[in-house]
C-alpha cells in the first residue's frame, strides 16, 4: 500500500476522518468539504466554486491523485466535478479545493461536511514527446467524435 501524507490546515475540521475508503473494494477515497467556520457555499446556477477540504498532502514522486466525482451526489444534485478526473501532482502542496459546478436549475447549498468528491491514487508514467513528419497507419486513421459508430 502507497502512503500519502496529509496535513490539515487550520479550517479542516478535526472530527472529520481523513480521506476515507466507504468499502473494502472502494477505488476512490471520500472527501469531505471542510468549510471555514462550519458555514456552507451556496452555488448558483450555472456557477462554478471552489470547494475546500482543509487538507494539503504530500504525494509520493510517480503517482497522481485524481479527483472524481461520487455517483451519488453526481445523480442525487445538480453538482458536477467540472474537471474530472481533476489532477494533484505530486509537487503540488496546497490545499486540496474541489470545483464543483450547478447545472441544476436553483441555487444549491454545499454544507460544512458533505462527501463532495473521491479521491483515487494513479500511477504516473511521463512520456518524451518527439516531433516526427509521418505517424503510423490505423483503420480508424484521423476519424474524430463519432467516426467508430454508436453501436
Amino acid at each position: 500500500m502507497v502512503e500519502v501524507k496529509i496535513k490539515t490546515l487550520d479550517h479542516y475540521d478535526s472530527e472529520f476522518e481523513l480521506p476515507f475508503y466507504a468499502t473494502e473494494g472502494a477505488a476512490g477515497a471520500d472527501i469531505r468539504a471542510s468549510i471555514s467556520e462550519k458555514k456552507s457555499i451556496v452555488v448558483r446556477p450555472g456557477e462554478r466554486v471552489l470547494v475546500p477540504t482543509g487538507l494539503a498532502m504530500e504525494i509520493p514522486l510517480g503517482y497522481e491523485v485524481q479527483v472524481r466525482p461520487r455517483s451519488g451526489l453526481s445523480l442525487k444534485s445538480p453538482l458536477l466535478i467540472v474537471n474530472a478526473p481533476g489532477t494533484i501532482d505530486c509537487d503540488y502542496r496546497g490545499e486540496v479545493n474541489i470545483i464543483v459546478g450547478n447545472f441544476g436549475k436553483e441555487d444549491y447549498v454545499i454544507e460544512h461536511g458533505l462527501r463532495i468528491a473521491q479521491l483515487v491514487l494513479s500511477p504516473v508514467t511521463q512520456g518524451r514527446y518527439v516531433a516526427s513528419s509521418s505517424l503510423g497507419e490505423t483503420a480508424r486513421g484521423a476519424g474524430g467524435f463519432g467516426s467508430t459508430g454508436t453501436k
